[in-house]
């Protein structure tokens, strides 16, 4: 497997410090997310505590709150007396497994979710989907890594609607998003998902149960050719 392709341009660089506000857990949580999604720091290699201390010039407590939460999510390895490194890349045979998986559970469960769709739930989702706000801002790699989490929510909240807690379950388990976005960070990744999520809102919104299976089935489709070059 190569190494991970990285083309878009690094026209916002972190400049490190965190600012201080009322979630510091969380804004250490976010920068720390947001290094690992774009691959700043790279699948496999070691964290040090002491490092990203000086870097976001905060205490070592928000620091081991935000790699304890991201180790939750599998996207931090603590080892004993070694300390954490970022979770290495998937194999390409998880790869395959995982969109197995989401081919056979999530478009029968977005024809499903038609069914239980209302204004207020469409407005959730539309918000969840990232498609009204998709341009806002120029830094490229926190775009990428708040899509990472959006699709995520995104999905997630049509498993909920779908009114299927084994299968959400099962999904959210896997931490799937997160671990497909580290594969590659391109704009092309977002860019065209996002358009494939207005097809999924557009049959949503149509209450169009066939269409929404057919649109979530291409739009999981095209997630797997878009990142296969990953593996090559």
């Amino acid at each position: 497997m190569q190494t991970p392709i990285v083309t878009v341009d690094d026209e916002a660089r972190p400049t490190g410090r965190i600012q201080r506000a009322n979630s510091l857990a969380g804004d250490v949580y976010e920068a720390i997310f947001q290094q690992l999604m774009s691959l700043r720091i790279a699948p496999g290699s070691r964290i040090t505590v002491d490092n990203l201390v000086r870097e976001l010039d905060v205490s070592h407590t928000p620091i081991r709150e935000a790699l304890g939460r991201l180790e939750g999510e599998g996207l931090v390895i603590k080892t004993h007396l070694i300390g954490y490194r970022a979770a290495p890349q998937i194999t390409r045979r998880r790869f395959d497994e995982l969109y197995e998986l989401r081919l056979l559970l999530e478009p029968a469960a977005a024809a499903k979710a038609v069914a239980s769709l209302d204004d207020t739930r469409l407005a959730v989702l539309r918000e969840a989907a990232g498609v009204m706000t998709r341009r806002e801002g120029r830094d490229e790699r926190l775009r990428y890594s708040n899509f990472a989490r959006q699709d995520a929510i995104f999905h997630d909240k049509i498993m909920e609607f779908a009114q299927n807690e084994l299968i959400r379950e099962t999904l959210n388990h896997q931490h799937t998003h997160f671990h497909i976005f580290r594969l590659m960070y391109h704009s092309r990744v977002t860019e065209e998902a996002l358009d494939e999520h207005e097809a999924i809102l557009s049959a949503f919104a149509a209450g169009d149960g066939t269409a929404a299976r057919k649109a979530m089935k291409a739009h999981i489709e095209n997630s797997r050719d878009r990142l296969l070059p990953a593996f090559e």
